[in-house]
């Protein structure tokens, strides 16, 4: 069938190609595995020799009108085959369809130049990731990262990993009670004369001298806030069981330091710890083993303080001196490294704290002490503290009240030096 649409189509089509190819036989150089566009020289007007990024262009551009020149090229091949089917319906002429046949075997090439050149020799020789590679430099694009493309997704556990910061280490171990009131008030019998001695018939009894003192250990408040925004509180689940959480525990732990070190003084006023408390007894190591100078503190409380000593108190460095003792021979004393080893000494606990003045131990009877709660951990949100309400924000806060109480301080004996 004549078609004279097609036949200029296909010879455009040709021409375009031809072209193209041009310049890309003259890229490649000496049978080479890689197109070198400096080595073009036919190029058009306005484009100099070696500037591969305007041959670049003038490469995408003759293939842009290649594509095009394809599809219209199908068009009219599509029309021309339609024209056949319906001839063929109408039975009409069969001799002239070889026509159609015809246009596939007369040498025009119907592939785009990106098909043409996976069939190139260069490309055929590329043998895999690790062989000769083949090159077309057509442009120099923006390498696709994960900052200048997608940033790979992720998913937050709901893990939080707590700051290290020091446990709960003595409060446990302190006789605790409840109280109503501001202060824990007791008499301390300050004088104890014991006259009791044998009497004759008809002769005077001794008389015993006893003397009482009004003692007090106020009760002390223990705070801490956090603001928290709005937003927060109500798009994380997490944050409230989070804050309700660590802010007790803040309140706890210092607690927990003031039981041993608390200075009694200050403003606002400290709890008085066991170490700052007046008329507690001293032993000095000097140069004792740390063993030595504990068993004498433990004396000093059972002789002058008339106690049972029960509770250690060592801070775990000087712990550890004592874990590592060993005997003449290399003989570790406390235990062999393998095993754990006893946290006791001369048959009494040790509660290591780091909350205690390094270089002191604490030699106790604790039934002698007593943590009174006046109100335990509270827990509060409120968003009128200063501008928060107009900001949205909340301030939550925990607190206590308690009072510590030594009721004999010659119950507490410590180990200085160590």
């Amino acid at each position: 069938m004549a078609f004279p649409e097609l036949k200029e189509a296909t010879e455009k089509y040709d021409a375009k190609n031809k072209e193209l190819f041009d310049i890309l036989d003259e890229a490649t150089v000496n049978g080479s595995k890689e197109l070198d566009l400096k080595q073009v020289k036919s190029l058009p007007a306005g484009v100099q020799a070696g500037d591969t990024h305007a041959i670049a262009a003038v490469i995408r551009k003759l293939n842009e009108e290649s594509a095009g020149l394809k599809k219209e090229l199908e068009n009219l091949q599509g029309v021309e085959e339609a024209a056949i089917k319906a001839r063929e319906r109408s039975n009409l002429e069969r001799g002239s369809s070889g026509e159609g046949d015809g246009r596939k075997g007369d040498g025009v090439s119907q592939e785009s130049v990106g098909e043409l050149f996976v069939k190139s020799k260069a490309f055929k020789e590329k043998s895999g990731s690790i062989g000769p590679e083949a090159h077309l430099d057509i442009s120099v694009k923006t390498l696709m990262t994960s900052t200048t493309g997608w940033v790979p997704e992720t998913t937050r556990t709901g893990r939080v990993v707590d700051f290290a910061t020091r446990p709960i280490q003595v409060t446990d171990l302190i006789p605790s009670t409840t109280t109503e009131q501001n202060a824990i008030t007791y008499m301390e019998e300050t004088t104890f004369t014991n006259a009791a001695a044998e009497v004759d018939e008809g002769t005077s009894y001794l008389e015993a001298v006893l003397a009482l003192t009004e003692r007090a250990s106020l009760v002390r408040k223990i705070g801490v806030y956090i603001p928290v925004t709005d937003e927060q509180l109500q798009d994380v689940s997490q944050v409230s069981g989070y804050i309700d959480n660590r802010l007790p525990f803040m309140v706890r732990q210092k607690l927990d330091a003031q039981i041993l070190v608390g200075s009694g003084v200050g403003t606002p006023t400290q709890l008085r710890g066991f170490l700052n408390v007046v008329g507690i007894q001293t032993q000095a190591k000097g140069a004792d083993p740390s063993p030595d100078a504990v068993y004498k503190a433990m004396v000093k409380i059972r002789v002058t303080g008339r106690a049972m000593p029960n509770l250690i108190v060592y801070h775990p460095t000087n712990w550890q001196d004592v874990r590592l003792l060993r005997t003449a021979d290399g003989l570790y004393i406390w235990g062999n490294p393998s095993e754990a080893g006893p946290d006791r000494i001369w048959g009494l606990p040790v509660a290591q704290s780091d909350a205690i003045t390094l270089g002191t131990a604490l030699v106790a009877d604790s039934s002698f002490t007593e943590l009174a709660t006046r109100r335990g951990i509270d827990v509060q949100t409120s968003n009128s503290h200063s501008t928060y309400f107009v900001e949205g924000k909340q301030a939550i806060r925990a607190d206590m009240r308690v009072a510590l109480v030594v009721y004999r301080p010659t119950a507490i004996c410590t180990v200085t030096g160590l």
